[in-house]
């Protein structure tokens, strides 16, 4: 009798495990949401970062330039090609992580290293979980020329190595909307611990600068796009520091168009600033694109894995 009782149970057991794995088999399982791709081809966009970061182990190298103002001087300098005013940056990037990257570069503009970092604090994901990609952007830039430079008209006009230094923090929110068309928004601020001084709260430049600016990119062939970006300088009574302010920045336009593979990106573009390092374009640009105050510039960037 008991050997009955226990191969009944066994019986009962066995069928009833058989049914929760078939039960299981049936239940579709859940897909990762996975990170969206592309929503910019590079790093830069004309004057601004975007929040595309390379895979981990990823070496990129930048060269940005700027030409002179295309209204200067006209045909007898090629519309600024020739300009004396040109600047150039050269720079490097290394992804740590993929969503993290650090670089280094210098600019030919009062001969600035700078420091950055991004880091992408959320990710757009292919099922919206996450609508959005958030990322930080941060860089220090220490200003190369000569120290009489920095002697300024205050009481304590001691030179320190801490007076060529300046800042940068951004935070960036982009959107992929679909295969053709990405968005992004962003706000920053902009420090420098040394400005030249003139008359204490009354006349001079300002330490502190916070901005505001929005990107675009219309893919219309799978490697070409329009891009396009405008910044803003905010004029903000709170952080004056002196009545008059003769450093007040004008806002940055910029439109043109960007070529895109899987290891390079191209861009042609006309912009305002003359500046390429972003505290120096937000807080010392003086060309006012809406006189037609452009320049022609150029970004290139390549990438190697490793």
């Amino acid at each position: 009798m008991k050997r009955h009782i226990l191969f009944f149970l066994v019986m009962i057991f066995g069928f009833g495990v058989v049914i929760a794995q078939e039960e299981e088999a049936q239940k579709p399982k859940k897909k990762k949401d996975k990170p969206i791709s592309e929503t910019f081809n590079c790093g830069l966009l004309i004057d601004e970062q975007t929040c595309a970061l390379s895979e981990k182990k990823t070496l990129e190298m930048q060269i940005q330039h700027r030409f002179g103002l295309i209204k200067d001087n006209g045909i007898s300098d090629l519309y600024g090609v020739y300009a004396p005013s040109a600047n150039t940056r050269m720079g490097l990037n290394y992804s740590i992580l993929d969503n993290l990257m650090v670089g280094y570069g210098i600019t030919r503009k009062n001969m600035y290293s700078d420091f950055q970092v991004k880091y992408n604090i959320l990710q757009q994901t292919r099922k919206n979980t996450i609508p959005v990609t958030v990322t930080l952007y941060g860089n220090m830039a220490i200003d190369g020329r000569n120290k009489s430079v920095f002697t300024t008209a205050t009481a304590d006009s001691t030179y320190k190595f801490a007076d060529r230094l300046s800042y940068f923090t951004q935070v960036m929110v982009s959107r992929k909307f679909n295969d053709w068309f990405s968005f992004s928004v962003n706000g920053s601020f902009t420090h420098y611990n040394t400005v030249k001084a003139d008359t204490a709260g009354v006349k001079g430049m300002n330490h502190d600068q916070i901005g505001v600016g929005f990107m675009g990119r219309f893919k219309f062939s799978p490697q070409s796009s329009i891009v396009f970006h405008y910044s803003i300088p905010l004029d903000i009574e709170s952080i004056k520091e002196n009545t008059m302010v003769t450093n007040k920045p004008k806002s940055n336009f910029g439109i043109g168009y960007q070529v895109a593979t899987a290891t390079h990106a191209f861009e042609i573009f006309i912009s305002a600033s003359n500046g390429i390092i972003p505290q120096d374009t937000y807080m010392y640009n003086t060309s006012d694109w809406t006189d037609g105050e452009f320049r022609i510039g150029f970004n290139i960037t390549r990438l190697w894995g490793f």
